[in-house]
């Protein structure tokens, strides 16, 4: 470290920042959805990781697909996958909530149970039909190599494109809420469910098709996750840990809270990985997260509701 000069340590300290913010992008996507699901109907999905999953492999097999049989579309496939994944996901949220999310309202430890176990079928699955060894899609070639803003620093394309996306899911989500008539009826869901039926608002339909849109949010990061990473049975269950810990320390019903908090994790994280060990940099997060939930037990952007 005593060798480094000044302008390499720079050039060190942006790359491991930029490594964070591809981290931070993927985790957002992820909680983003879980922030939706757990903050407007109270459901602890654990295998909301495995959404994540379908993504990925929708994108692995549109890859095979293209390479296989429809090379004209080698430049083209990913974005279509971004699409497929989206759909994808909503659908078997949709399903999952239809048949076993619903019956559970008003049951935290039951839908915990419940959607643990779901997660481990999930998972099972995956490995039947593709195996257990990891796959990795073939990125197009315009995601490939990198842009040199200066000698020292290389900053990957695919990490660009994992900021874009999540940069315009963001937006589409904040639009969606706070400037839509359905995002008002989420809203006064969220509020006071009650009052919100009271007032003429199916929640029962808001919450199917909330359900659906945070587990095809999660099948966008998992299209997302394939150009930093290879995907396995178990991708998404990696990720399901520190997304939870995302929206709790954010806050739980607030979408800002989880953007700032994801922020901070991810950049916590990967700057302290740079001095320390992976394991001991993410206890020091670990810590530091609990330590500041004891001072403020709502996180960090709480949001007064009446029930």
């Amino acid at each position: 470290m005593d060798s480094l000069s000044m302008s390499e340590l720079w050039a060190i300290f942006v790359m491991q920042s930029f490594n964070g913010l591809s981290s931070f992008s993927v985790l957002l996507l992820m909680a983003l959805g879980l922030a939706i699901i757990f903050g407007q109907m109270g459901v602890i999905n654990m295998a909301h990781g495995e959404f994540l999953t379908i993504g990925a492999y929708t994108t692995f097999v549109l890859s095979e697909v293209s390479q296989r049989w429809m090379p004209w579309m080698q430049g083209s496939y990913f974005i279509l996958a971004v699409v497929v994944s989206f759909f994808i996901a909503a659908s078997v949220g949709l399903l999952v909530e239809h048949l076993m999310i619903r019956h559970l309202y008003r049951r935290p430890l039951d839908t915990l149970l419940a959607t643990w176990g779901l997660s481990l079928i999930m998972q099972q699955v995956f490995r039947s039909v593709f195996g257990a060894k990891e796959v990795s899609a073939t990125l197009p070639d315009w995601l490939m190599g990198s842009v040199q803003p200066t000698e020292s620093i290389d900053i990957p394309i695919n990490g660009l494109l994992v900021m874009g996306l999540t940069l315009l899911m963001t937006a589409g989500v904040f639009v969606g809420l706070f400037k839509t008539r359905w995002g008002v009826w989420v809203r006064a869901t969220t509020q006071n469910r009650v009052m919100a039926g009271a007032a003429g608002i199916n929640t029962r339909r808001i919450d199917k098709y909330t359900f659906a849109l945070g587990c095809g949010l999660a099948g966008v990061a998992g299209a997302a996750f394939t150009t930093i990473g290879s995907t396995g049975p178990t991708s998404g269950s990696l990720y399901i840990v520190d997304t939870f810990l995302v929206v709790v320390f954010g806050g739980a019903e607030s979408l800002v809270g989880t953007i700032a908090s994801a922020f901070s994790i991810a950049q916590a994280q990967s700057t302290s990985e740079f001095f320390l060990t992976g394991s001991t940099a993410k206890v020091l997060t670990l810590l530091a997260v609990i330590l500041i939930l004891m001072l403020r037990p709502h996180g960090l952007f709480s949001i007064r509701v009446r029930r």
